[in-house]
This record gives structure tokens, C-alpha cells and sequence, in this order.
């Protein structure tokens, strides 16, 4: 690594809860809102600058609710000052434009997956139509979308997107690997993923997310290549392969050892906002 790419503040993003993972898979998954501002603090305070948010009913099940959104980021602007709050707008929790209800609540930046693939059983559905409303609902509130690219299209697509003006600004792309039925956990194509966005996006900011166990895994390639890192319970419950995580806390505690191990500094809030080209927290 570079000795500039080693100076380069690593930010941190929590994803905190997800649609999936249930009190049955790990009883630390934060469910209720009180349930995941306490456990977003805990990860703030323990490195996180980024909180990825979804939202629950009480039953466990995912929903896109508006009023949940409105009651989370208040209590994470409250209790985790300056934090970046991310919304997803992601397939689980509604279909069509439900997934965006909650964007005029104006979140400093939520996710955007701009084209379709595969789940484990069923086909995660993001039509040209649907990417280019809630790209739109991102304009109009000036919410920065965080690209979640599952495929290598979806790279192309984001910079052809940036060029025509309908994701404006400085990109910030995120990753995903691991999921069952898409892009494997592959190093050669996690290089090639980063070698396009410099090449498509050459002031573009990335990151990647890891499914399961490759969570660290992911986390170590990003901290070594200069990239940004995302952990939490969504992704992964476990710290290895016979150990529960306590908490999401203690996923984050595990990056910034990374960080450490590789000498980057993890980005403070203030410093992660400047580097996405957000608004300073209110």
C-alpha cells in the first residue's frame, strides 16, 4: 500500500440491523428503534461514522414505514452527533416506490442499487423506471445515494448515470459480495471492481460489504487497497465460525484493528462528511 492510501482516512459504516438476520440467528440484532440507536451509539462510539439503516415491525419483519425512519434518525441525531444516516431503500422492505417513502425525511444518504440480480430464492428487482425515481427523490432532498453495485453492469450503469446527470457529484460506490445466486467473494474480480471504478469514476469513493464470514474478509482487502469498510449485524452475526458477535460494536472494534494493522486512520464523522461531500450535521 501506498504511503498516501495509508494516510487515508477509513470510513467506517455499521449496518446495523438489515431484513434478514432475526433474535433467532443472534439475540444482539437490534429489532425496535430504542433497540438499534443504543446499539448504532455503541458502534459510533467504537469507530462507526456511518449507520445504514433499515427498519422493523414488531414482529421481526422489514417494512419501509416512514414514521419508524422519522423515529430512528431522530434518536440517532441525538445520541450519535454527527454520524452519517444512511437509509436503505432496499427490495425487502416494500416493493416499488413504498421503498422510497422515506426519503423526504431528508437522511444525509441512502442506498441505491441501480439494476437487477439475484437473491438466494428470488430475484432482487430493480427496474430502469424504479432506479430513475428514487435517484430523483435523492436530487430533490440532496441525499447522496450510496451506489450497492451486486454486479459489475450495475458499475457501468452508476457512471453512465453520473455522466448524464442523474446521479450528479462525487460517487461513492459500494461492493457487495457474497450473496447466494450473485458475485462471489473473488479477488481477482474485487480487483478488477476497483480498477473500473477508477478507471469509469476516477474521483469516485468505494467500499465494499462482505456477506457472512467473508465480512472480514472484505474489510481486510478494502483497508489495504485505500477503500472504505461496511460491517455489521445485517451482513454478519457471527465473529467466526463458533462465536455469536456480542454486538455490533464489537464487528466495528474488529475493522479498526484492521486499520490499525495497516496503519489508516479511521475517519471521524466530521471527516467522513467531508470526504462524501455531505452537509455539515445540524
Amino acid at each position: 500500500m501506498s504511503a498516501a492510501l495509508s494516510e487515508k482516512p477509513c470510513i467506517i459504516c455499521v449496518a446495523i440491523t438489515g431484513s434478514v438476520p432475526r433474535k433467532e440467528d443472534n439475540p444482539a440484532v437490534p429489532i425496535t428503534v430504542e433497540e438499534q440507536v443504543e446499539s448504532a451509539q455503541e458502534a459510533f462510539e467504537a469507530g462507526a461514522s456511518i449507520a445504514h439503516c433499515h427498519v422493523r415491525m414488531e414482529d421481526q419483519t422489514p417494512t419501509s414505514d416512514p414514521e419508524r425512519f422519522a423515529r430512528l434518525k431522530e434518536g440517532l441525531e441525538a445520541h450519535c452527533p454527527g454520524m452519517i444516516v444512511q437509509f436503505s431503500t432496499g427490495g425487502r422492505s416494500g416493493a416499488g416506490r413504498e421503498r422510497g417513502g422515506m426519503l423526504p425525511l431528508k437522511p444525509d444518504m441512502a442506498s441505491l442499487t441501480v439494476g437487477s440480480n439475484n437473491f438466494p430464492s428470488r430475484v432482487y428487482e430493480n427496474s430502469p423506471d424504479l432506479v430513475d425515481w428514487l435517484a430523483a427523490e435523492m436530487r430533490t432532498h440532496q441525499i447522496k445515494p450510496e451506489i450497492e453495485a451486486f454486479d459489475l453492469s450495475h458499475i457501468f450503469q452508476a457512471a453512465a448515470m453520473n455522466r448524464d446527470g442523474r446521479i450528479p457529484g462525487r460517487l461513492y460506490i459500494q461492493f457487495v459480495m457474497g450473496v447466494k445466486n450473485a458475485m462471489p467473494v473473488d479477488r481477482e474480480v474485487f480487483d478488477f471492481y476497483v480498477a473500473t471504478t477508477r478507471r469509469l469514476m476516477p474521483e469516485a469513493d468505494w467500499c465494499a460489504a462482505g456477506i457472512g464470514r467473508h465480512q472480514i474478509t472484505l474489510n481486510e482487502w478494502c483497508v489495504a487497497a485505500g477503500g472504505h469498510c461496511r460491517t455489521g449485524l445485517e451482513d454478519n452475526v457471527r465473529l467466526d465460525r463458533d462465536t455469536l458477535a456480542p454486538s455490533n460494536a464489537a464487528l466495528v472494534r474488529r475493522t479498526v484493528e484492521l486499520c490499525e494493522r495497516y496503519g489508516r486512520p479511521v475517519a471521524t464523522p466530521a471527516q467522513a462528511r467531508a470526504m462524501l461531500d455531505l452537509r455539515p450535521a445540524a
